[in-house]
């Protein structure tokens, strides 16, 4: 007889930003893009897991808890593009190796609960706008500076017109030595 499927949820862990972050954020996609990511939605993904079971939420959460990162500051002052899969992001000329840090503890958790990691470089950046048919490169923006403190896992919902993602639990970054 055949087993329902257990139910999932579709996950990622994510800088989420606080609401001073997220109005800037928010003033940049306007400015940059003619179709911005809805406001509530802009974040910066760290690793994006995919459709999980109950199970591997609790791996995945256990391995978050288990992250020691700093916490760190993030200039975003680059805006960049993805012609192939027609994005707009703002992102950083530097990447603070904090954050690095963070990602590569991140990944190595997850490789306990069974999770590949993604093969490419990590690129920092928050996606501006979608359906962007000739992205717009610019280095030396004035920097949208983001104190980062914390990181969360968030769930992408789906709904008519879209989704809605929501911050399901956080970790918050220890303070520098």
């Amino acid at each position: 007889m055949n087993q329902p499927a257990p139910e999932t949820q579709r996950l990622f862990f994510a800088l989420w930003p606080d609401d001073e972050v997220r109005q800037r954020l928010a003033a940049a996609s306007r400015q940059w893009s003619r179709h911005p990511i809805p406001e509530n939605n802009l974040h910066m993904t760290l690793v994006f897991l995919g459709d999980c079971t109950p199970e591997q939420r609790a791996c995945y959460g256990a391995a978050a808890a288990a992250v020691a990162a700093e916490r760190f500051t993030l200039a975003l002052n680059f805006l960049g593009g993805r012609a192939r899969s027609r994005i707009q992001w703002l992102g950083s000329s530097e990447t603070p190796e904090a954050l690095r840090c963070l990602v590569r503890e991140l990944s190595r958790g997850l490789q306990e609960c069974g999770f590949e990691p993604e093969k490419r470089r990590f690129l920092p950046h928050v996606t501006l706008s979608r359906k962007v048919k000739n992205p717009v490169v610019k280095a030396g923006l004035e920097g949208l500076v983001w104190p980062v403190d914390d990181f969360a896992l968030v769930e992408s919902v789906r709904e008519p017109g879209g989704v809605r993602y929501q911050v399901l639990e956080r970790w918050a970054l220890r303070q520098g030595g």
